[in-house]
């Protein structure tokens, strides 16, 4: 276990400072990350993101800031809401060093255009000069529109039907071509790296290392078994992390955060919408597959591959937070992550996802 104490009296002086929630947050940061000190490994890469370099950096692409700066909950990245003089504000996303290179993003940038150019609800970077990706001072950047909208209500029918025509026009464009440089979905990178992230990273606390070592072989393979069970799938070009929060409601949806777009099944773009018991999913996934398949083919093997992927997603968030612990915001933005009942909680839930896959996928009625 590593720096709990200390970020445990950090988190206390956030609150101090007069966070109310976490919410909060990343408006702390703005300010606290000016005050960091260089680091040569790259621990703190947004420690010269200040308020001033900011509005420097938005106005190098020749619009004028008003000076009103209001921080995003983004923890990857930093995103924010920059007021612009007699105009909209804009959305700035400044993207963390090292992370993906410019091949990579700018593929997420086409694949945005190609959504918006095929007029899918989708929010595209601004064009600035010929260009999407953008640079100041060493920082690679991109602007966006701003747009208002409150997250989709997923318990009305109607609403999963929407979604799941969209979700099909965008997986039409997806597959009609590759991405080069785009990582895929894929076992190694989301489940066996990650364990060995956390055990060679003694991550755990001592008296549940053993225990979750054991659980991780016996999900690796259960993983293993899905995929083999399911067969042959065919990779697309995804969102890749199409949860609520990436999908703003305003007379309809629009879709943001193409951050994660990476190569992967269909499916891993529809089960983050489903919530409940068995039969509740089923039912919730049926909607979606209703719009789906006005748009797009849908393989209903596939089904077979959603617990596998939620356990996947369970491994690779884990191990992410590990891997950020260095970086400010994450102890402050989840100080749970050093604390027992966390790692208790999450073999807890890897249990009962051993068990789940090892159920028979969801039963659907075909229409």
């Amino acid at each position: 276990m590593r720096g709990v104490t200390f970020w445990a009296w950090v988190a206390a002086v956030v609150f101090s400072f007069g966070c109310s929630s976490y919410d909060d947050v990343p408006s702390f940061f703005l300010w606290c990350e000016s005050l960091m000190p260089a680091s040569d490994d790259n621990l703190t890469p947004y420690y010269r993101l200040d308020p001033e370099m900011l509005m420097r950096l938005v106005e190098s692409t020749g619009l004028l800031s008003d000076g009103r700066l209001m921080a995003l909950n983004s923890y990857e990245n930093r995103v924010y809401q920059v007021g612009i003089e007699d105009a909209q504000p804009v959305i700035a996303k400044v993207y963390r060093p090292g992370r993906w290179s410019d091949a990579q993003i700018l593929e997420e940038h086409e694949f945005a255009l190609e959504l918006a150019a095929a007029e899918i609800p989708f929010i595209p970077p601004m064009i600035v000069n010929g260009k999407t990706l953008l640079e100041f001072e060493g920082f690679r950047f991109a602007l966006f529109e701003r747009r208002g909208g409150h997250a989709p209500e997923l318990d009305q029918k109607d609403t999963r039907v929407w979604l799941g025509r969209f979700l099909g026009r965008i997986h039409a464009v997806g597959s009609a071509r590759r991405f080069k440089t785009r990582p895929a979905l894929d076992i190694e990178s989301f489940g066996h790296q990650p364990v060995r992230e956390l055990t060679e990273g003694r991550w755990l606390p001592a008296h549940l290392e053993t225990a979750f070592e054991s659980l991780a072989v016996d999900l690796l393979i259960s993983i293993e078994a899905a995929y083999e069970r399911v067969g042959s799938v065919t990779n697309i070009r995804l969102h890749g992390d199409c949860h609520p929060g990436n999908i703003l409601w305003r007379d309809g949806p629009f879709f943001v955060d193409l951050d994660d777009c990476r190569s992967g099944p269909a499916i891993q773009d529809l089960w983050m919408l489903l919530s409940g018991e068995t039969h509740e999913m089923a039912e919730q996934m049926e909607d979606v597959l209703e719009g789906y398949k006005q748009f797009h083919h849908f393989n209903y093997r596939e089904l077979g591959l959603i617990e596998a992927l939620r356990t996947l997603r369970m491994l690779h968030h884990a191990a992410w937070l590990a891997k950020r612990w260095q970086d400010p915001a994450f102890p402050i933005a989840f100080p749970w992550f050093g604390e027992p009942r966390y790692w208790e909680d999450l073999i807890l839930s890897l249990r009962e996802q051993l068990g789940r896959m090892h159920e028979p996928p969801l039963e659907i009625q075909f229409r």
